[in-house]
C-alpha cells in the first residue's frame, strides 16, 4: 500500500450520485462470533444464515474516491471483497481517509491492518484520539509504522471530503464506561450526516446509539437514508442467554423493540429508507423466519447484510 489519498482515478464507470457499500454489518465479534454458539452463530455455521464481518462502510461520491467510516478488526477481507477498495496501479489506492465513530477496539483496529500505508488520513474528535493514543495506545503503535494525518473531527462543524461530498459529525451521548478510563464528555461516540452536494441527497450513519435525543433526532429527521445501530432486539437480550450482566443500553446501543425502542420512535421522522447495522450476533433479526425479522420488514424498515450497496 502506498499513500492513503493518493489513488488514481478510473476514466469509466463512476456515477455522480453518492454511493454506500456496507462492508460489514455485524456487531464486535462478528457473527458467528469465535466463542458463542447462541441460536444465531450456529444457524450461520451450518449454512443456514449469511456470516457478518464487522461494523464499517465505505462512501464516495464518485466512485473513484472512497471514504472509510471506522476500521473493523475485518478490513482486509471487506477491501479484498469490494473491487472498488482494490489499488489501481502500483500500490496506489483508492482510499483516501478513514473517520471514526468511536474509539471501540470493533471500529478501529483495522488501522492496524493498514499500517504498510505510507500516510493514513484519520479523522476522529479529540475524545477519541486521547483514547487512541494514551489509552489503547493504538495509534502510538500505528505511528511506528507509518505517518498519520489527524484530523479533528468537530461535531456540528461542517467538513468537505471530496468534490461534490460533505459531512459533518454530531455528538451522540453515552453514559457507556470507558475502558480505557478516559473522562465522561462530548465526542466520545459520533454519528456522520453525509450529503451529495450536487443531488442534494443525505445520509446518516449512525452505529452507535444509547438514546434518540432530540439533537439527534434533528440530525436523522427527513434524510434520505439512515444506517442505525441494529446492535440487540431486546435491551436484556443477553441476560436472557446467560451471556452478559449488562443490558443493551448499559452497552451505549438503544434495543429495537419497546415503546420507546428504535422501531417505536423512527417512524415520526420522516426517513426514507432505514437499514439497521452493527447487529449482534444474538439478535434474532439476523433470522429470516423469525417473528422478530417480520417485524421489521413489516415496519418498511431493513437489515443490512455484507456487501449492501446503497446509491443515494
Amino acid at each position: 500500500m502506498d499513500v492513503v489519498g493518493a489513488g488514481q482515478a478510473p476514466t469509466t464507470g463512476w456515477r455522480t450520485s453518492m454511493l454506500l457499500r456496507v462492508l460489514g454489518s455485524g456487531a464486535g465479534g462478528g457473527s458467528p462470533q469465535w466463542n458463542c454458539d447462541c441460536p444465531v452463530c450456529t444457524a450461520v455455521r451450518s449454512g443456514a444464515a449469511p456470516a457478518r464481518t464487522q461494523s464499517s462502510v465505505a462512501v464516495s461520491a464518485d466512485r473513484r474516491e472512497w471514504f472509510l467510516l471506522n476500521a473493523s478488526p475485518d478490513v482486509r477481507a471487506q477491501i479484498e471483497a469490494f473491487p472498488d477498495l482494490h489499488p489501481r496501479e502500483g500500490r496506489a489506492t483508492p482510499l483516501e481517509a478513514v473517520l471514526l465513530t468511536d474509539a471501540e477496539l470493533d471500529h478501529t483496529l483495522g488501522l492496524l491492518l493498514l499500517r504498510e500505508a505510507r500516510a493514513l488520513r484519520l479523522y476522529a474528535t479529540p475524545a477519541m484520539h486521547k483514547t487512541l493514543c494514551d489509552g489503547s495506545g493504538l495509534l502510538r503503535t500505528l505511528e511506528r509504522y507509518c505517518q498519520v494525518e489527524w484530523r479533528a473531527v468537530v461535531p456540528d462543524a461542517d467538513v468537505t471530503l471530496a468534490e461534490g461530498l460533505s459531512c459533518h459529525a454530531f455528538d451522540a451521548p453515552t453514559t457507556k464506561p470507558d475502558r480505557f478510563g478516559q473522562e465522561p464528555g462530548h465526542g466520545r461516540v459520533v454519528g456522520y450526516r453525509l450529503t451529495d452536494e450536487r443531488g442534494g441527497g443525505t445520509l446518516v450513519y449512525l452505529p452507535g446509539v444509547q438514546a434518540l435525543t432530540p439533537a439527534v433526532r434533528t440530525e436523522i429527521a427527513g434524510i434520505d437514508c439512515l444506517l442505525i445501530d441494529g446492535t440487540c432486539w431486546r435491551d436484556d437480550e443477553l441476560i436472557r442467554l446467560g451471556l452478559s450482566g449488562r443490558t443493551s443500553r448499559e452497552m451505549g446501543h438503544l434495543p429495537l423493540d419497546g415503546p420507546d425502542g428504535t422501531l417505536a420512535r423512527l417512524p415520526s421522522l420522516g426517513v426514507r429508507r432505514t437499514i439497521f447495522v452493527h447487529l449482534n450476533n444474538t439478535n434474532p433479526i439476523l433470522l429470516e423466519d423469525t417473528p422478530e425479522r417480520r417485524i421489521v420488514a413489516d415496519s418498511g424498515m431493513e437489515v443490512a447484510v455484507d456487501g449492501l450497496e446503497v446509491e443515494v
